[in-house]
């Protein structure tokens, strides 16, 4: 468990990188990370434009407690070069490149990010959202130490399957499950891709209640209306906290007194319980030490 992976990301929100009332906004938001972006909500003629106006905001510092993270455009575009470059220079918290297919792609996107003179606290954001990406997942995870955290582009995911967005999120299922597996197997964050009806508060409080419970570290979302409920959501509840504290309460006194056999609430404790309780205790402590 390493601090890149413990920061609190429950609430991830893009930013377009071209409005300047947003990026002054973003400094009041209760969100645990912003991403401004370069990419989707920019114009082509605006993209330079853009790309000043976030760099100036991450060169300002005044986004306190909120991870800062810069989108760039495609790998395969003309402004990618360009994007890569500027945002390494101001040293953001993260730097989001989308459409990452390969580990070909982090190594080269590494390699651009160490050539410009990235600290070594900007770290690599990759999205998966390609078909190719799901299936080559655990590699494009473990190409970096540098690469910190996989976000989901559902939308993307969707639109390639030629699916549907559905309740539930049937269509792609299978593929949220093998992006999940691929960052716990190499040790990396994952977030949640967005939920596009910000007007169905319900449906949103659905799909993030799913993306915790299938092990999503937060969800990227598109309106400040769902920060609240993601932040509520995606934190431990207050119910399990006293349930993790009541579990290492429990496993240090059996060892001291060498009982091999602890309960909690009637229930066997093993070493897995008490891995998650610490996870859970560490989490909590991250949000209160902010």
């Amino acid at each position: 468990m390493t601090d890149a992976t413990m920061r609190p990301r429950r609430s991830v929100l893009y930013m377009p990188g071209a409005n300047e009332r947003a990026l002054e906004k973003a400094k009041t938001l209760e969100v645990d990370a912003l991403i401004l972006d370069l990419e989707d909500s920019v114009s082509p003629d605006s993209k330079a434009d853009a790309r000043d106006r976030v760099c100036a905001a991450a060169r300002s510092r005044e986004y306190g407690y909120r991870e800062l993270v810069i989108r760039t455009n495609g790998i395969d575009t003309e402004w990618h070069a360009d994007d890569l470059g500027a945002a390494s220079q101001e040293g953001p918290d993260g730097i989001l490149v989308p459409k990452v297919n390969s580990a070909d792609d982090v190594r080269q996107i590494e390699a651009a990010m160490v050539a410009a003179g990235a600290p070594d606290h900007t770290l690599i954001w990759a999205m998966i959202e390609t078909p190719v990406a799901i299936r080559q997942v655990h590699e494009i995870a473990a190409a970096s130490d540098r690469l910190a955290v996989l976000v989901m582009g559902t939308n993307d995911l969707v639109a390639e399957l030629h699916a549907a967005h559905v309740p539930g999120r049937a269509p792609v299922l299978t593929s949220l499950s093998l992006a999940l597996l691929g960052a716990a197997e190499a040790g990396k964050a994952i977030l949640d891709g967005v939920y596009n009806d910000v007007k169905n508060n319900v449906g949103f409080e659905a799909e993030c209640e799913q993306g915790r419970d299938f092990g999503f570290d937060g969800k990227t979302i598109i309106h400040p209306s769902q920060i609240e409920p993601a932040n509520r959501i995606f934190a431990p509840s207050p119910k399990a906290i006293e349930h993790a504290n009541q579990v290492i309460t429990a496993f240090e006194e059996a060892a001291a007194a060498g009982r091999g056999v602890v309960t909690v609430n009637g229930r066997m404790i093993e070493n897995l319980h008490v891995r998650d309780a610490e996870r859970i205790l560490a989490f909590s402590e991250s949000l209160a030490n902010r």
